[in-house]
C-alpha cells in the first residue's frame, strides 16, 4: 500500500512515501531560525512550515517516482505538538485528501516514533520493550506486536531531550542541546564528576531529570569557572548520567516483562553514547537490540506513513472532522 505521510508537529516539515515495508522517499526540511533564540519559537515554526509544506510534499512524491494518483492513502500527524505547526500539516493533508479522493488517517506523533523501530527490521524478536526518548517525551512501553503497546512508565518532570537542552544552556553550549553536549563530551571524562542517576533504584519504571539539571546548576554555582575550563568533562559526565539512567531503566523493564528485544526511538536515540551503551549492556543480557537509523530517530514522515498504512489497512479512516490536537493525550493510541 502506497501511503504519503506528512509530519509537522514541531519545527520540521517532512513528507514521505512508503510502499509496504519500503521507504520510497523521506524529505525533511529543518529550520535554522530558532538557534539564536535557544529554543523553538512556535509562531516562527508555523510560518516556515506554511512556506515549506507544498515543495516538501512535491519533493517526496518526485523522489518516490509517483504521482498523487498512485497514492492509496494519506497519513498526517494530528498531535501532540505545537498548535500552529500541527494546523499547517492537518489542513494541507485534509485539502489533499479532499482534492484527490484518497483516504486520510490522523496519527499520534508518539505512536509514529513507536512504529519507527519497525521500519528497517519489521521482524525483530517480540515481545519488546521500547523506550521513546525525545525533547518532550520519555516513556517505556511493552510491545507485544504492532498496534499493541502497554505504557510501563514515563517521566514525572523533564524529558531526556529537555534535560540535554537545559544542561547545554548551563554549559554555554548552543541549541539543540543533545548534539552540542555529545560533541563537547567527546574530549571529556565521564567519570570526572559524579552526577546523580535519578530514580535509578526506584521500584517503578518512571523517570525524573529535573534534579539532574539542578545538580549541574549547583555544581556550576560552586565552581563558576568550570563552565569553560572543564566544559568537556562536565558534558561527558552529564551525558553519562542521562544515558545510563535510560539504559538501566530500559533493561529493568525488559527483565520485568520478559522481553526479547529492547529498542529505543525518538530524537535522543540518535545519541552515540546511548546507542553504544544500550547495545553493550543489552547484549550481555542476551537481549536483541533495535535502534532506528539516524534519519528515523528525529522527527520524520516515514514513521507517520508507516503508522498510517497500518491503520488504513485495518480500515481506520479519519473524516473531515479531523483536527490538529496540540494536547492530544500522549499515549492515546491502540493498546495504551
Amino acid at each position: 500500500m502506497k501511503v504519503l505521510g506528512i509530519e509537522t508537529s514541531c519545527d520540521e516539515t517532512a513528507a514521505s512515501v512508503v510502499d509496504g515495508e519500503a521507504v520510497l522517499s523521506s524529505i525533511v526540511s529543518s529550520q535554522e531560525v530558532h538557534g539564536k533564540y535557544g529554543g523553538i519559537v512556535p509562531e516562527l515554526a508555523a510560518r516556515e512550515q506554511l512556506t515549506a509544506i507544498r515543495p516538501v510534499v512535491r519533493a517526496a512524491l518526485a523522489e518516490a517516482g509517483v504521482e498523487i494518483a498512485a497514492i492509496e492513502g494519506l497519513a498526517v500527524t494530528s498531535g501532540p505538538g505545537l498548535a500552529g505547526s500541527l494546523a499547517v500539516g492537518v489542513a494541507f493533508a485534509k485539502s489533499l485528501a479532499l482534492a484527490s479522493g484518497k483516504p486520510l488517517v490522523g496519527v499520534n506523533h508518539l505512536e509514529g516514533h513507536l512504529f519507527s523501530v519497525f521500519i528497517e527490521r519489521p521482524d525483530f524478536p517480540m515481545p519488546a520493550v521500547v523506550l521513546i526518548a525525545s525533547g518532550g517525551h520519555t516513556a517505556l512501553f511493552s510491545v507485544a506486536e504492532k498496534g499493541k503497546a502497554v505504557l510501563l512508565g514515563q517521566t514525572v518532570d523533564d524529558a531526556a531531550g529537555e534535560a540535554f537542552d537545559k544542561g547545554a544552556r548551563l554549559l554555554g553550549l548552543p541549541y539543540p542541546g543533545g548534539p552540542s553536549i555529545q560533541k563537547a563530551a567527546e574530549k571529556g571524562n565521564p567519570k570526572a564528576v559524579e552526577f546523580p542517576r535519578p530514580m535509578l533504584k526506584a521500584e517503578n519504571l518512571e523517570f525524573s531529570f529535573a534534579g539532574l539539571k539542578t545538580a549541574l546548576a549547583v555544581f556550576l554555582q560552586k565552581h563558576p569557572e568550570a563552565a569553560k575550563e572543564r566544559r568537556a568533562d562536565l558534558a561527558a559526565a552529564y551525558q553519562e548520567a542521562i544515558v545510563e539512567t535510560l539504559v538501566e531503566k530500559s533493561l529493568s523493564a525488559a527483565e520485568r516483562v520478559g522481553a526479547r528485544t529492547v529498542a529505543v526511538a525518538g530524537g535522543v536515540a540518535a545519541n552515540r553514547r546511548l546507542r553504544e551503551l544500550l547495545s553493550l549492556r543489552a547484549e550481555r543480557k542476551g537481549l536483541s537490540v533495535q535502534i532506528p537509523a539516524l534519519p528515523y530517530c528525529t522527527d520524520n514522515a516515514a514513521m507517520i506513513a508507516f503508522t498510517g498504512a497500518f491503520y488504513l489497512q485495518l480500515g481506520k479512516v479519519s473524516g473531515p472532522e479531523l483536527e490538529a490536537t496540540p494536547n492530544l493525550p500522549l499515549f492515546s493510541f491502540a493498546g495504551v
